[in-house]
């Protein structure tokens, strides 16, 4: 009987060590295809590419920033200069709306590497021009002009404004190809378009 219990005994270990054996392994495989796992996808993670974008995209973007900063500073100089309380509520409605669109191209180029200061006021790169850019000389009549010629002069520089990036939004939407890029050059298109209408309405004397 003895005999017999130390064979069981012998036997059982084995079963019971083959058991441990077979199970740390499979923990072991187990681990190693996480762990496989895991470096694939901090990998793939690491090498994924930007949204999609071509050269238009972020060629839009460089010029449009400084197109929007003129912009901003044009609003800027209105209520100290215009008797107008419907000009100065516009200008105040152009600096809030365009601050924030700044702030989203400057994101998107920042995801492409793209520096956002790659354009000059007076040009653009392939095959798009940036245009209504206000010249220093009318910049600093607007800063010398009060009441009723500063707002005639600003209405007449910011329609034409207005257009030039009108102009760079509608390039934008025709030949980019980030959606991102082309919903703000839709809403560029869209908002600037009513501000004009309303801006010669106010240069005409529809409005006060």
């Amino acid at each position: 009987v003895c005999a017999t219990m130390r064979v069981m005994t012998s036997g059982t270990v084995r079963l019971i060590a083959a058991a441990v054996a077979a199970a740390a392994l499979a923990s072991c495989s187990t681990a190693t295809k996480d762990d496989h796992t895991a470096h694939e996808s901090t990998a793939a993670s690491s090498t994924a590419s930007p949204a999609a974008h071509d050269a238009d995209d972020p060629t839009v973007g460089q010029m449009m920033i400084p197109h929007h900063q003129q912009a901003v500073e044009l609003a800027a100089l209105v209520p100290d200069r215009s008797t107008s309380p419907a000009l100065i509520t516009l200008a105040a409605a152009i600096s809030g709306q365009q601050k924030p669109e700044i702030d989203t191209m400057k994101a998107l180029l920042a995801t492409w590497g793209v520096s956002p200061d790659g354009a000059s006021h007076t040009s653009g790169h392939a095959g798009i021009a940036m245009q209504g850019m206000v010249d220093d000389a009318t910049l600093i009549k607007l800063e010398a002009l009060r009441g009723v010629e500063f707002d005639q002069l600003w209405l007449t520089s910011m329609i034409a404004h207005h257009r030039g990036a009108i102009g760079m939004a509608k390039s934008e939407i025709a030949d980019g190809e980030n959606p991102e890029m082309i919903a703000l050059a839709r809403n560029i298109v869209t908002a600037q378009q009513a501000e004009i209408d309303q801006m010669t309405a106010m240069s005409s004397g529809s409005t006060g």
